[in-house]
């Protein structure tokens, strides 16, 4: 990438404070410049990924790969799901603990949607983070760093 350089002419001012306005600028330049990257750096992503439904008696066995590959360990991490059918229209809302979640791990887990058929499942909404614990991780944060995907007929949206 190549980088502008700017002649800067400040024909008005004497010498001295010509200097310093030039000094000024370079330092706020330098500034700027130094402090893009910690604007750019973003905690890892928390892949969730509806991965499979299935029926389980009256209930909707739902399994949820959480894909924690390139982040740190959570103690907790509890969401607040809720499950639309086909129209569009909320049936269910559950609150899923999936933690622990290991420092650079996939893992799956499983949970039932209660009383809710599998087919008529359309939409997975994850409304919130209720919990979310271990190193420097807050709702917030975690929240944020959350991408969502699913491979069934439903979509699992945030």
């Amino acid at each position: 990438m190549k980088e502008a350089h700017r002649v800067i002419d400040f024909p008005s001012l004497s010498p001295v404070r010509a200097m310093g306005a030039a000094l000024m600028t370079a330092a706020l330049t330098v500034g700027w410049a130094g402090s893009a990257p910690a604007q750019d750096a973003k905690a890892p992503v928390l892949k969730l990924e509806l991965n499979r439904l299935e029926p389980a008696g009256e209930a909707c066995r739902t399994y949820l790969l959480v894909d924690n590959s390139r982040g740190t360990a959570l103690k907790s991490l509890k969401l607040d799901l809720f499950a639309f059918d086909t129209e569009g229209v909320a049936q269910k809302r559950l609150a899923v603990e999936v933690g622990p979640v290991q420092d650079r791990k996939t893992m799956v887990r499983l949970f039932d949607f209660p009383a809710l058929a599998c087919p008529k499942i359309g939409r997975v909404l994850l409304n919130d983070v209720l919990a979310c614990e271990g190193g420097e991780a807050s709702r917030e944060s975690c929240l944020d760093r959350i991408e969502t995907e699913s491979k069934t007929s439903a979509t699992f949206t945030r």
